[in-house]
């Protein structure tokens, strides 16, 4: 009997491929420790695992994959699986952002955002220039709701701190490799 489409896209995985995932991720296979993670923080294979989803997600956010990093940084914010820390959770929504990770991008701003509110008015201005710059990052990926927030935030800046803004945007974003073709 022919399997539709549709029952090869929602049909579990078998056991021999999370057998291979899990060889693949024990001999250091990034993607595959990630999507071990990814498989016990959703209830699979069997139930919900949040302290080896993080133990995988670390695995793999080791060798800089930017959504394992990210995933870590959302469970040491809330201390699922691991010991709620706000500067490791710091640490590795960075590291993702910094990689082009546009949820991390725009978690890095609401965290900057939410600063702006608290403290004095000097501190304030940096945290709107450092939110400003992670919600352009993942506005120009088409992150949701990231260009509603930017553009909220320059409403209350200068034309001076805005430039200042995309001028930290773009100090994030990789240096473009310079075409080798042709050269001598």
């Amino acid at each position: 009997m022919v399997t539709s489409w549709v029952q090869q896209l929602f049909k579990r995985p078998s056991r021999a491929a999370l057998e291979n995932a899990q060889f693949k991720a024990d001999h250091g296979d990034a993607e595959a420790q990630f999507s071990l993670g990814l498989k016990f923080a959703n209830g699979g294979p069997t139930v919900f695992d949040y302290t080896k989803a993080a133990h995988w997600y670390q695995m793999a956010a080791k060798q800089d994959h930017a959504l394992a990093q990210f995933n870590l940084g959302l469970m040491f914010a809330s201390g699922q699986g691991v010991a709620q820390d706000d500067a490791k959770s710091l640490m590795w929504m960075r590291m993702a952002a910094l990689q082009g990770d546009a949820g991390a991008q725009y978690h890095l701003g609401m965290r900057h955002r939410r600063e702006s509110f608290e403290g004095a008015p000097k501190n304030a201005l940096e945290s709107n220039l450092e939110a400003y710059k992670w919600f352009h990052l993942a506005a120009a990926q088409g992150y949701r709701a990231s260009d509603t927030a930017r553009d909220g935030i320059a409403i209350g800046l200068t034309h001076e701190q805005v430039m200042e803004g995309n001028h930290r945007a773009s100090a994030c974003l990789p240096a473009r490799a310079e075409p080798t073709e042709g050269r001598v």
